[in-house]
């Protein structure tokens, strides 16, 4: 089995190394070459994608893939990859494909004013990104069915995970709590991104499937909760309509939802880390127990 990863970043790397402990052999692709030695030590064999052109090199390894995952965000123009493919199909660039894995958002759902959402809700993306996310899902949909390959859409919540964590905010002066009335946000474990892509291609499993933990709550707790483990003050609270943010930040309040992964658990899926307080305590008493707070 031979797996590639176009867009082997955070997610795209955790992927790929369990997969490559777990028997597949892995391609990873980045733009970077300062990504090309971290890929290698992970188990991942590198190589160079600038979403424009496959290379000869890149090419050759795509001969003998049987599964794909793609985590590049698309543009304006559309997902770099089925842009590339689309008129001769994935299978001419690899003829061994037998299963497609998309990475996408649960940002595709939109607001749901705090309402559980799953995978049969409707989508009501709001920013620009989620709209794009929404055409991706429906190329790669489009493009699998032609081609009578397995598809399965993983839709994902906020992304954290070792070295990417409300302890980093911490330690760079920057932990905030925010607080805007009834909001909730999911938020996921990169390690649970690996596990579930795993265990959905190991059995070429098809469908949408939300990749979340088991518990949206506000934002402000989970920062109270990382002080409270560090032994320190919590921040002070702040109105979120009086915050300073960034446009892009200031959007993602703007969908309040409830994201349930009851089906990929009705598979059999286990999440490793299904709530904060469990996910932060471990984080903390590991390679995050070395931060210094300035």
């Amino acid at each position: 089995m031979h797996m590639v990863i176009f867009g082997a970043g955070y997610s795209g790397q955790a992927i790929g190394q369990l997969a490559a402990e777990n028997g597949f052999e892995v391609t990873g692709t980045t733009r970077s070459e300062d990504k090309l030695a971290p890929l290698a030590a992970a188990g991942i064999a590198p190589q160079i994608f600038d979403g424009e052109a496959i290379s000869t090199a890149l090419a050759a390894r795509l001969s003998t893939v049987t599964h794909l995952i793609q985590s590049i965000a698309p543009g304006v123009a559309g997902d770099p990859l089925i842009r590339l493919t689309d008129a001769e199909g994935l299978k001419r660039h690899m003829p061994q494909l037998q299963w497609v894995c998309y990475l996408s958002t649960v940002g595709v759902y939109g607001d749901h004013q705090g309402d559980w959402v799953d995978e049969t809700s409707e989508l009501r993306p709001v920013s620009r990104r989620s709209m794009e996310r929404v055409e991706a899902e429906q190329a790669w949909t489009l493009a699998c069915a032609r081609e009578d390959l397995s598809l399965a859409i993983l839709r994902l919540s906020g992304i954290y995970g070792p070295g990417r964590n409300t302890f980093m905010n911490f330690a760079k002066g920057t932990a905030r709590r925010l607080v805007k009335k009834d909001q909730v946000f999911n938020r996921i474990r990169v390690e649970d991104i690996a596990g579930a892509t795993l265990f959905l291609a190991q059995a070429h499993t098809s469908g949408i499937f939300n990749v979340t933990d088991d518990e949206p709550c506000p934002p402000q707790d989970v920062v109270t909760a990382a002080a409270r483990i560090m032994g320190v003050e919590p921040p002070p609270e702040q109105p979120f309509e009086t915050a300073e943010l960034t446009p892009m930040a200031r959007s993602f309040y703007g969908e309040n939802k409830r994201v349930s992964n009851a089906k990929i658990r009705s598979l059999g899926y286990t999440f490793r880390y299904p709530e904060y307080r469990t996910s932060l305590s471990d984080l903390w008493n590991t390679a995050s127990g070395k931060i210094t707070l300035k």
